[in-house]
């Protein structure tokens, strides 16, 4: 829900494309931070559940802040302390999702988990929509809403969630934990990180629709069909998570199927540089970039997990994440710099490259 109108509300406040990139970008790259500390942390834990309950707290709270923004950097803290939440509870999550499923079920775990984490962001943003027309497009209202279905998941996972148990683990330091992944690992994370580097938060699609659509349909509408085109995006980000999951449990080399989603990236970005105005074709474009980043997270985390064993995952989520930090960061605001101050064409010509340079070094990866 917030994530949906979050471009709106900056937009009524003042705040412009360079703006939202920044805010995405550092929180981003905070959550990812945090999930190397946390990843690290998770190793060590006897029990994981307490912190992936506080990290939903947190994040609930956070989000529901932004109903109190007067300026952009109001909602720019309030992101970073969501964002914050979000990444203390990441890596533990996926540890105690690994640690219940053997290696050859890891694409569909990994894929069901992301397609009923999207379920969320299908409905959250038809949600919006609604409460936007009941409440005459009162967007503090629709975030403190957002505290509702929030909290509802904290309550979920405490009450629902049963965590197996683990034993004794050796305790080494951090650094240590680090020297000790395997080459293989970390080659595949030169790949994350170059196409990470590329790509930009899928908010700025929704200023971008938004843009392209209001000379003919007037500002209002073109905001509410964006935030339509982000549902239906959302759509195929879920269904593309578990489809992607299932087929590279199926296949071979499973670093195929990452490496075609980082691909159909590269052709996204592409049809993005030719700032279509027509209806359809940003629809394609939306459709495109749900199915490719649905593979990417759900391939992303499959291939971690089974690159290295079930000991280091907690690690290998960490380092994972702090990767995407670093591209994160960069893409989401290099992207937003140079649509505002050079051109559209420019801003995801940038990332196009980078996604097929990404794609190769993937397909390319050897154990």
């Amino acid at each position: 829900m917030a994530t949906a109108i979050l471009p709106a509300f900056l937009a009524a406040i003042g705040a412009g494309p360079a703006w939202l990139g920044a805010i995405e970008g550092i929180s981003d790259g905070l959550s990812s931070f945090t999930k190397l500390a946390a990843g690290y942390y998770t190793d060590r834990l006897k029990h994981r559940k307490p912190l992936v309950v506080v990290g939903y707290a947190f994040t609930a709270v956070a989000t529901a802040s932004f109903g109190l923004a007067t300026q952009a950097i109001h909602v720019l803290f309030g992101r970073a302390a969501a964002w914050f939440g979000r990444g203390v509870r990441s890596p533990a999550k996926k540890a105690l999702l690994a640690a219940d499923v053997p290696p050859s079920a890891y694409g569909r775990a990994f894929g069901f988990e992301r397609l009923m984490d999207t379920v969320g962001a299908i409905a959250g943003p038809l949600t919006a929509l609604w409460l936007l027309r009941v409440t005459n497009h009162a967007y503090r209202t629709v975030f403190f809403w957002t505290l509702l279905p929030g909290l509802a998941a904290v309550l979920c996972f405490w009450l629902l969630v049963r965590e197996r148990p683990i034993g004794t683990r050796k305790q080494v330091s951090f650094l240590t934990g680090l020297r000790a992944l395997p080459g293989s690992f970390r080659r595949f994370l030169l790949g994350v990180g170059i196409f990470g580097a590329g790509d930009f938060s899928h908010t700025l699609l929704i200023l971008y629709a938004t843009r392209m659509l209001a000379p003919t349909r007037g500002m209002a509408w073109a905001a509410s069909i964006a935030v339509g085109l982000y549902t239906l995006h959302n759509v195929f980000y879920a269904g593309s998570a578990y489809v992607s999951g299932w087929i590279s449990d199926h296949v071979p080399h499973r670093k195929a199927i990452l490496a075609g989603g980082y691909a159909l990236g590269g052709v996204t970005a592409i049809f993005l540089t030719a700032a279509p105005h027509s209806l359809w074709l940003l629809a394609a474009i939306f459709v495109f970039a749900g199915v490719y980043v649905g593979t990417e997270e759900a391939l992303e985390d499959s291939l971690a997990a089974e690159l290295l064993p079930k000991e280091q995952h907690g690690m290998a989520f960490g380092t994972l994440a702090a990767v995407n930090a670093v591209g994160d960061f960069l893409s989401s605001i290099v992207v937003g710099l140079l649509w505002s101050q050079v051109s559209v064409k420019a801003a995801f010509s940038f990332s196009a490259v980078l996604f097929f340079a990404g794609a190769i070094l993937i397909a390319r990866l050897r154990k």
